[in-house]
């Protein structure tokens, strides 16, 4: 199948801390609320969309299939193909990337992408024991059989279980794994609090110039991002106490994004189909990268081992890009990535290449902030760094753009899209 992969919209809720304005909202309710927004101002008919790819990173105990209930939840055609991805925080880069490959394939014409995440409805456990007590008193044929199912349990096996992400490969949490990150690059606080104070100011701005007006659609009375703070200082954040590493850490909540709810969505087209429904792209997919590392040697190292492999397969170089979208899971991670692609030696020892990657032009780079301040739904992170960077090239009159993140695992995504001009 001859022809591009254009993006023709991009829409996210605003972002909300945990707990705060999105918490009734479930992970359908917010995912579906933005695959309407694209539907509706792009003026699609329901049979006009193939294929729904989405993901959510947050298990849920009664959604199996994101992507296929979105179908139903937003008046698709029940013939719209539907499936779920899901590559933690980098869950909507990989559902652009399959989106993609299924446009180029012939497979589909029109597909709407995205991710979405509810921290603030997590699902709660039960104990090894309770569960096994609770199936085999349901499954009893008599009260007295299902009274005994439940004898045995002990006042320690009713807690509840609360989720606590780590990497079984090194039993450390992300924000432990960037504390190592941190020490073995000689990160200072001061760096890590000044690059969160850059991405709230720069978020700050960004939303007083109505520059995320047209990407972001409002939800429960909340029309933006509630995470964005104004006029923070380094000696304010300097205050926070560590979280990681309570006695020699240097990662605080100010320094690192927060648990938030969201969601995010792409629509793609085969370009001539665009051109035919009579809509003008904001751009187009060049190229992606996917990367795994071993988690013991910088877990959230993704982006610089994904970029070159994007960079290569667009034919590019670093210095092509006109404007970078870089995850902020942490400001460490921010600045360690910084630090390796600059590094001949991270190349050389790291990606068997010559040269290094590049070094990145702050003044390219995260442009109107970034998780940091925005906040980081899991799944939806993605697409909404791919949304922004179309729109900061629509407003340079097109040019490249590199959109690149870790992911929990040792994993890395990076995709490299075209302006419209």
């Amino acid at each position: 199948m001859s022809g591009r992969v254009a993006i023709v919209d991009g829409v996210r809720t605003p972002f909300a801390k945990r707990a705060t304005a999105l918490r009734e909202l479930d992970v359908l309710d917010l995912a579906a609320h933005v695959v309407r927004a694209l539907i509706d101002r792009n003026r699609l008919e329901r049979d006009d969309v193939g294929l729904v790819v989405f993901g959510h990173v947050v298990p849920s105990l009664s959604i199996v299939n994101l992507a296929r209930e979105l179908v139903f939840a937003t008046g698709l055609s029940p013939r719209t193909d539907a499936f779920d991805v899901r590559r933690a925080c980098a869950t909507s880069l990989q559902a652009a990337a399959s989106g993609a490959q299924a446009i180029l394939s012939g497979e589909h014409e029109v597909v709407i992408v995205g991710g979405a995440d509810s921290l603030s409805d997590v699902p709660v456990g039960a104990s090894e024991a309770l569960a096994k007590a609770l199936i085999a008193a349901k499954q009893a044929p008599s009260l007295g059989a299902k009274l005994r199912a439940l004898a045995s349990l002990r006042a320690a096996d009713l807690a509840p279980r609360i989720p606590d992400i780590r990497e079984r490969a090194t039993g450390l949490s992300m924000g432990e794994s960037a504390e190592a990150m941190a020490r073995e690059h000689g990160l200072a606080r001061a760096a890590q609090d000044a690059w969160a104070v850059r991405s709230h100011a720069r978020a700050s701005e960004a939303w007083a110039r109505g520059l995320f007006d047209g990407e972001v659609v409002a939800i429960a009375g909340l029309g933006r991002d509630n995470l964005v703070r104004e006029g923070v200082t380094v000696e304010a954040l300097a205050a926070l106490r560590p979280v990681f590493d309570r006695a020699h850490g240097t990662l605080t909540p100010g320094n690192s994004s927060a648990l938030t709810d969201g969601a995010s969505a792409l629509l793609l087209m085969r370009e001539q189909k665009a051109r035919a429904l009579g809509l003008a792209p904001l751009g187009f997919v060049r190229s992606w990268g996917f990367a795994a590392l071993d988690p013991r040697e910088g877990l959230l190292m993704g982006p610089a081992y994904a970029t070159p492999i994007a960079l290569d397969r667009a034919g590019i170089t670093l210095a092509d890009v006109d404007v970078i979208e870089l995850h902020e899971a942490f400001a460490a991670q921010v600045l360690c990535n910084l630090d390796a692609f600059a590094s001949r030696s991270f190349a050389e020892e790291k990606l068997g290449r010559a040269r290094a990657i590049g070094e990145v032009d702050e003044a390219k780079l995260n442009l109107h902030g970034g998780s940091i301040a925005l906040g980081h739904p899991f799944a939806a992170t993605g697409a909404r760094m791919v949304t922004t960077a179309l729109r900061a090239l629509g407003r340079r009159g097109g040019g490249l753009a590199l959109v690149t993140a870790c992911a929990a695992g040792g994993l890395g995504a990076a995709l490299v899209l075209e302006g419209a001009g």
